[in-house]
């Protein structure tokens, strides 16, 4: 516990300082679920008439704090011996950690079939500045296409968990500590046989990674660093939301994640789990926002991290050179630093001189850190802040890279120095020499700050996005055998995809070749060829035959035909759907075949004609036109493709909508691959929003993300074929 003056506690005693006292100073007295702790009355955090606080005002606030603090601490008994450990101290400089999907085309080569983690880490370096840790994200939104739960996510990356192994140690070889998620709403996929924690703690401990982000959790319960303990291999957790005041003491980490409008608040927040243990770590996680300068400046004001999040589920919201280059600077500075900001003393809203310029104080020993944000949109110069005379004392703008030359004013020292727009400050007061650490910082700063912020774009642009080509097939100028003919038509093609996040932002979904940017909702009129299409979705005993008269065996063969055994689908499964085939192992029985995947406008105008119909038999659901759902925890096999008629087409095409989802396009952007599918499927897990949903309507699809095949194979995704016709016939 940090130690407590002993005249603030007698003051507590005494009833000097009390909660009446505590609300006048600090307009937002935070309840247990409230993240953050407004600043003084007096800088106007309430009321935006006032300009600045008197000395007794400060004080005040500055008391209001530490006393509000120590009750909270007596109230749950606070403990923080676990920061003191050795093997979590890294949490302590963690300052910028991405959200990083594993599907992210920087971090792992398809085309190589290996991990790139040195080619992440240049890009990141080069753009911002590098990081400290990576949170790997290989589970929503792809989990709940069919019954692999989140660890077995993680095992069906490329590798296995020896390459998951692997990877990690690359990233540790730079440097940076490696988390992953847990999902407690993840109850309807397999039971991993054993408790959560246990079943998380052994596979963490198993690959070696360094801590795990608790999804939606507000506060990751203590039962799961107890397991993590039992392994011998302790873990950061890090909850997304406000873990309260009592589980601080282990959860040594977290996210600061609220509405976007409380960090552009102009007079800065207190993150209020900083303020009760200044060694907890938290990162700003601010993920749709397209300018990151509020997140950061509320950062540095706290001496807390970014989380540098730009491959938002495969939607690339990407940071901005202006932002880049803030973070940069930002994080240069913080982790320089880090010892000074886990002081316990750490004084937040230290007076300044302008309006607009907040400060935090960081002491330690005879020395002391100023970190300042200023909030106006205009350069603030001249005098900035008055410091106590020190003789002896020596001040440095480690932000410019300068030493400063304080001018004396009786008992004060006045600092001088110049903050930009929207910009960063940091001052340091040493005795004597400055250590050689900041000097080498003070070298770098001046270089990187040559350029004002404001000189580099602030304008946020969408990443270009293209679907793969699908090569024609030879023309035929008769229905090939098990294929119907689906006539030429003006096709009214309308679609929408079904993510659960990113409302109609662009980017969103996925952008047709007659589109400038990936979005939401579809609308075109096409003009289609007739051609032809499989009446049935290939099943297990086609492929069985393509697999004998070409030997192929995928070089990546993780999950490659899961429920067949010994090079053989089990028995009375001859005409179900084949499933467990990657989006290659599909485009490999078509070249075979003669055929190709189907685009999927003519897949959807196979399945609804030319009228708009909802379902592939009309306007209205229709139970016995497909599957069961299967709602329990384990998959059973599809149904056979003939098993429902009333699911026919207007052209008489079967199988369509609720037994296994189907392939078609694929879609590619500088950092995702994703691939359109087409149908639903019957599994349903059940006890959560954030499965991947169904898309059973002919005006809706559903996007999976490509990684390699051995993680995009499950066990819920077949296909069927199409040949081009002979337009002379």
């Amino acid at each position: 516990m940090l130690a407590v003056p002993l005249a603030l506690i007698q003051a507590m005693s005494a009833g000097a300082v009390d909660e009446t006292q505590v609300k006048n100073y600090v307009p937002w007295f935070p309840s247990s679920e409230v993240p953050m702790i407004n600043g003084p009355k007096c800088l106007g955090a309430q009321d935006s008439g006032s300009s600045g606080c008197t000395a007794d005002a400060h004080q005040g606030f500055l008391d209001a704090l530490h006393y509000w603090r120590t009750a909270r601490r007596l109230y749950v008994g606070y403990d923080g011996s676990r920061y003191d450990l050795p093997a979590l101290q890294w949490t302590q400089s963690s300052f910028i950690q991405p959200q990083a999907m594993v599907e992210d085309r920087y971090l792992y080569d398809p085309n190589a079939g290996k991990y790139t983690v040195d080619r992440y880490l240049a890009d990141v370096d080069q753009r911002y500045g590098g990081i400290d840790s990576i949170l790997l994200w290989p589970v929503y939104p792809n989990i709940g296409i069919d019954d692999r739960n989140q660890l077995d996510m993680i095992a069906a990356l490329p590798g296995g968990l020896d390459g998951v192994r692997q990877m990690i140690a690359a990233f540790h070889q730079r440097g940076v500590r490696v988390l992953f998620p847990m999902m407690m709403w993840d109850q309807g996929t397999r039971d991993p046989g054993k408790p959560w924690p246990q079943a998380i703690a052994e596979r963490m401990a198993e690959v070696g990674a360094d801590g795990v982000n608790g999804d939606t959790q507000d506060g990751v319960p203590l039962a799961f660093t107890k397991a993590a303990d039992l392994t011998g291999h302790p873990l950061a957790f890090q909850p997304e939301l406000s873990p309260g005041d009592e589980a601080l003491a282990w959860d040594i980490l977290s996210w600061w994640e609220q509405d976007p409008a409380k960090y552009a608040q102009f007079v800065p927040e207190i993150y209020r789990f900083k303020w009760l243990e200044t060694r907890h770590m938290t990162n700003i996680s601010d993920r749709w926002a397209r300018t990151k300068t509020d997140d950061l400046q509320v950062a540095f004001f706290n001496g807390v991290g970014w989380e540098s999040w730009e491959n938002v589920w495969g939607i690339w919201n990407g940071i901005t050179p202006r932002d880049a280059e803030a973070t940069r600077r930002v994080a240069t500075i913080e982790r320089a630093t880090a010892h000074f900001l886990v002081s316990p003393e750490w004084e937040p809203f230290y007076p300044t001189n302008a309006f607009g310029v907040f400060a935090s104080r960081w002491p330690l020993k005879d020395q002391t850190l100023w970190t300042l944000v200023n909030r106006n949109e205009y350069d603030v110069s001249g005098r900035q802040m008055s410091v106590p005379f020190r003789e002896g004392a020596r001040y440095f703008d480690l932000y410019h890279g300068a030493e400063l030359h304080g001018q004396r004013e009786g008992d004060t020292t006045a600092l001088v120095f110049p903050l930009e727009a929207h910009g960063f400050g940091a001052l340091l007061m040493v005795q004597g020499e400055a250590p050689a650490g900041i000097i080498s910082l003070m070298s770098r700063m001046k270089a990187m700050t040559a350029r004002p912020l404001a000189s580099l774009s602030g304008e946020w642009r969408s990443l270009p996005q293209r679907m793969v080509n699908i090569a024609p097939t030879k023309p035929s100028k008769t229905a090939p055998p098990g294929m119907v003919e689906i006539p030429a038509a003006d096709f009214e093609f309308a679609v929408q995809g079904i993510e659960m996040e990113g409302d109609d932002a662009i980017g969103v979904d996925v952008a047709y070749p007659w589109e400038d940017s990936a979005r939401r909702f579809h609308r075109q009129k096409i003009k289609l060829n007739r051609f032809y299409i499989d009446q049935y979705s290939v099943s297990n005993s086609q492929f069985k035959t393509f697999l004998d008269a070409t030997n192929y065996h995928p070089k990546d063969d993780f999950n490659f035909l899961k429920d067949w055994s010994n090079g053989m689908y089990p028995g009375g499964w001859a005409d179900k759907p084949v499933t467990w085939v990657s989006l290659e192992d599909a485009r490999a029985y078509a070249a075979w075949a003669g055929k190709r995947l189907p685009h999927e406008w003519e897949w959807q105008y196979a399945a609804q004609g030319t009228d708009g119909r909802l379902y592939p038999w009309g306007n209205d659901w229709r139970a016995a036109a497909v599957p069961v759902p299967e709602k329990a925890r384990a998959l059973r096999s599809p149904d056979d493709g003939a098993a429902h008629p009333l699911g026919a087409s207007p052209f008489n095409i079967m199988d369509l909508v609720g037994n296994v989802w189907q392939w078609t396009d694929e879609y590619e952007d500088e950092h995702t691959r994703a691939a359109i599918l087409r149908g639903g499927s019957y599994y349903q897990p059940q006890g959560s929003i954030w499965y991947f949903p169904q898309a059973y309507r002919n005006d809706q699809h559903g996007k999976l993300l490509l990684m390699a095949p051995s993680k995009d194979r499950a066990g819920t995704v077949g296909f069927r074929c199409v040949v081009d016709a002979d337009a002379k016939r």
